[in-house]
């Protein structure tokens, strides 16, 4: 037993020799080629794709309420089918493209979404659609995450904070598009082809995915892949640049056994924990803000052409914020960047529910707490990427969005409830700002944890 542990060990170091040293120096070491940039906008696209087909239902609520005749209290279960599938899919699928690859996930994730999306359309029933929405959610679950991981494996590390959050951007333009769509689509074609439109567009994705997604170099070699394979990638990456002939089959043993029991291994478990903890209080906050923030904002007062105005000023803070942040977080690092977003974020979130702000310093508190809440979002999903060695990663990755989903659904929900019970706007906000309070303390907790250097975890 003891022989295999130090087996296992070896295999290990040996893994995160090759990544570092050979595969992750060759990266750093030269810019962006027009292969990386293509990989880049292929993720983004699957991103895009992401956004549109998580926010396609809302897009849809009312028409499809009118069709069926149902009550508004009938999309509180088809929305959380949806999330729950997601919550499924992140951390199943995550653990899977470690032990299968990045690129047969991804691939196949995104033709399963297509596919359920284009039967969404034909649904006659309530039963149907939760059924669709948590298969939905299920693929789109594997995406996210797996994407953002092998679009790490492809960066700089000098730039790849800034280059993540960038393409993270895509979700809200995804969003943007399919309210877009659905603007000019229901009203002369019915709430069907919103979900045509989105079942399209992820074959269209597909069939450039089949096409142009590499494997993730990094993975290929700790899984001792046929040398043709890597080959391959690699003169795609650097034509011309051959790795040393010293490669052994022993490193797959290190990428077959990715499980999340590996996440809590050695040091990992401490920042594992810490990094659930920030995603599922980041993603209950975003949630509760993107779903509520326009309801709310009718309740203190204002229009509801103001309160759809608010909304979208909240998403336009948060591409502010993925862009700004990004930049700051390559230059002084995750830590010192997110936690001070965080605790201005609770700020910011507990000063909406003030009464009497004039018009102007609400759209500004809004944008601000979108700069934080919604821009720090991709700064967590890269700040997983950095945490987790090769052959973990897209598990950490997973489970990190996993968790959040888990948060995603609870901060709708605990807002229902409150609102149930005649909780005034300014209660209701200032309990809100306690998640990001907690997102920043442990950002800051992750700083202070320094895990005892293992053979299974790659230095940050």
């Amino acid at each position: 037993m003891d022989n295999l542990a130090r087996d296992d060990r070896a295999v290990s170091v040996l893994a995160r020799d090759m990544d570092n040293t050979d595969i992750g120096s060759l990266i750093d070491g030269r810019p962006l080629s027009a292969f990386q940039i293509r990989l880049l906008v292929l993720v983004g696209c699957l991103v895009l794709m992401d956004g549109f087909d998580v926010q396609v239902i809302g897009f849809v609520a009312p028409a499809l309420l009118r069709s069926w005749n149902l009550p508004p209290d009938a999309l509180g279960p088809i929305f959380g089918a949806g999330l729950l599938g997601m919550l499924v899919g992140s951390t199943g699928l995550g653990t899977l493209a470690d032990r299968i690859g990045r690129r047969p996930v991804l691939i196949s994730a995104t033709f399963f979404v297509a596919l359920c999306v284009l039967l969404t359309a034909a649904t006659r029933s309530v039963p149907q659609m939760l059924a669709l929405r948590f298969l939905t959610g299920v693929g789109l679950g594997g995406v996210l995450g797996n994407a953002v991981t092998l679009a790490s494996e492809y960066c700089p590390s000098a730039r790849r904070a800034s280059l993540l959050m960038i393409i993270s951007c895509g979700f809200t333009a995804g969003a943007i598009l399919g309210g877009l769509l659905a603007a000019v689509l229901i009203p002369r074609t019915g709430w069907q082809s919103v979900f045509i439109a989105g079942g399209l567009l992820p074959l269209v994705v597909g069939s450039l995915l089949v096409r142009e997604l590499p494997e993730s170099l990094h993975l290929l070699l700790i899984r001792g892949a046929d040398r043709a394979r890597i080959d391959y990638w690699l003169q795609r990456v650097a034509p011309g640049f051959t790795l040393p002939d010293a490669r052994t089959p022993l490193a797959a043993k290190a990428a077959a056994k990715a499980s999340v029991i590996d996440l809590f291994r050695g040091g990992l478990w401490k920042r594992s924990l810490l990094l659930w903890g920030v995603s599922f209080a980041n993603l209950l906050n975003l949630f509760f803000l993107s779903n509520w923030l326009p309801l709310l904002a009718t309740r203190m007062g204002y229009s509801d052409s103001l309160g759809v105005l608010l909304g979208t000023t909240l998403q336009a803070g948060g591409i502010v914020g993925a862009l700004t942040l990004g930049r700051c977080i390559d230059r002084f690092g995750f830590y010192k960047v997110l936690a001070p977003s965080f605790l201005l974020g609770a700020v910011m979130i507990a000063a909406v529910g003030q009464p009497a702000l004039p018009v102007a310093i609400e759209c500004v508190v809004v944008l601000l707490a979108g700069v934080a809440i919604l821009g720090g979002q991709p700064g967590i999903n890269a700040l997983a990427t950095s945490v987790y060695p090769t052959q973990l990663r897209a598990t950490g990755v997973g489970w990190c969005l996993g968790i959040g989903r888990a948060g995603s659904i609870v901060g709708p929900m605990a807002a229902a409830q409150l609102i149930a019970h005649h909780s005034t706007n300014g209660i209701l906000f200032i309990f809100a700002a306690i998640p990001a309070a907690i997102s920043s303390l442990l950002i800051a907790g992750m700083a202070k944890t320094h895990p005892r250097r293992t053979p299974t975890l790659l230095p940050l």
